[in-house]
């Protein structure tokens, strides 16, 4: 495992305040609008936070990386409403959203806060790899059974998590939606359950600015 992430600890944020929750909220035992903590989210009322709690594993990813290159971190709906605002997202109905969308994100990210962020349609362990030895940061796609390493998910991609550093062995993730004291930060997973999961795409995230590229993610 390379060390050039690691030499500083990437902060961990779960997509739900309590993070401790999360078994509850992801198997249906607890609503999201029964979070105690739903207030630090910055959402105006229970019924918005529930709305948006699952489906953004991709602005917990970003509070991470924004907290550990040393920029503010605002609450998780705010930072949502501008993602929107940018064309991160796109609600298609009452119900549905289309997002996270790689494209319009990159350049969000890039504009704001000046960092590198280039989607990446096409992404190998070995590409991975070689951006977590420049010290990059990267929201890859996965399917959200990773977290249990089910060993026969029904599809890979449609939830992105952080991998915070890689190597030869495999990759170290903090995960939104991961089990604590399990599956939430520095999970290491091996190549080889990885790739049951990995939709083969994601963001790469640096200090510097960068173009950002083309991509799509269906949803988070």
């Amino acid at each position: 495992m390379t060390s050039s992430v690691q030499t500083h600890r990437v902060p961990y944020y779960s997509q739900w305040e309590s993070a401790d929750l999360v078994p509850e909220f992801v198997t249906g035992a607890r609503s999201s609008a029964d979070d105690p903590l739903w207030q630090k989210s910055g959402a105006d009322s229970r019924e918005e936070y529930a709305f948006w709690a699952p489906r953004i594993c991709g602005m917990a990813c970003l509070r991470m990386a924004l907290d550990f290159w040393g920029h503010p971190v605002p609450p998780s709906v705010p930072l949502l409403r501008d993602a929107l605002d940018a064309g991160v997202y796109v609600r298609t109905g009452e119900t549905t959203v289309k997002g996270l969308i790689y494209a319009p994100f990159a350049d969000w990210v890039t504009r704001r806060w000046s960092l590198h962020a280039e989607a990446r349609p096409q992404l190998t362990a070995e590409d991975i790899i070689a951006e977590s030895a420049r010290g990059h940061l990267l929201m890859v796609s996965v399917h959200y059974t990773i977290r249990t390493l089910d060993p026969t998910p029904p599809q890979r991609g449609g939830h992105l998590v952080l991998a915070v550093d890689s190597g030869p062995e495999g990759v170290v993730l903090n995960n939104p939606s991961g089990l604590p004291g399990h599956s939430q930060e520095y999970h290491h997973v091996p190549w080889a359950e990885f790739d049951r999961f990995f939709a083969g795409r994601g963001v790469v995230l640096g200090r510097s600015r960068a173009n950002p590229g083309l991509a799509t993610e269906s949803r988070t």
